[in-house]
């Protein structure tokens, strides 16, 4: 695991893995957690696969997912995303900046996301990244399928948990929705799945 997550550092660029390092330290300091390095190496690869133009984001954080999403978006794409803290996205803007992107690359929308995603477009987005509140992801996949085009790609984080979900012991309330979350994405016939440890 270790070799697979140090595999993605420093793959970037200079500029912008000195962006990803302050946003870092900007979500230690906020006591929030961010994606790894092998996880924003995979959201990197997953933009570019899919020639990503519009992304939608659930969970700005800091801007260290953002950082690995715009890398991989087509040059003229748009990231939009969503959080309840303006202060996190006030981090985000200022690290994106510092990578490098020009300011009309990301549309920040502040709010709850269930309370947002309903007024983003239909069919209008290539990729939909779900970093938000756990026991909400049945919902944001509901609104992300709608929210993307055909062909297009819908990704957690954090769906196992810390092992939790495969954990026969009770749970809290959050592992039961993850574990209806993975249920739905098995199940559903209109959804290729995929976990990616």
């Amino acid at each position: 695991m270790a070799f697979a997550e140090a595999y993605g550092a420093g793959t970037i660029d200079g500029t912008a893995d000195a962006a990803l390092r302050w946003s870092r330290d900007r979500a230690r300091e906020a006591g929030i957690r961010t994606v790894s390095t092998g996880t924003g190496a995979a959201l990197r690869l997953l933009a570019a696969t899919a020639d990503a133009k519009a992304v939608a984001e659930i969970g700005t954080g800091t801007g260290v997912s953002g950082i690995y999403l715009l890398h991989g978006m087509r040059p003229d794409g748009v990231l939009t995303t969503v959080d309840l803290e303006p202060e996190r996205q006030t981090f985000a803007k200022q690290a994106f900046r510092a990578a490098g992107f020009a300011g009309n690359r990301a549309r920040f929308i502040p709010g709850r996301a269930l309370d947002v995603l309903p007024r983003l477009a239909d069919g209008g987005y290539d990729l939909v990244f779900c970093d938000g509140d756990l026991t909400e992801y049945l919902e944001y996949l509901a609104e992300s399928l709608r929210l993307l085009r055909p062909g297009g790609l819908v990704c957690f984080e954090g769906v196992f948990a810390d092992g939790r979900t495969v954990d026969a012991a009770e749970q809290p309330t959050e592992v039961l929705r993850l574990r209806e979350l993975l249920r739905s994405v098995r199940e559903s016939t209109a959804l290729v799945p995929s976990l990616l440890p």
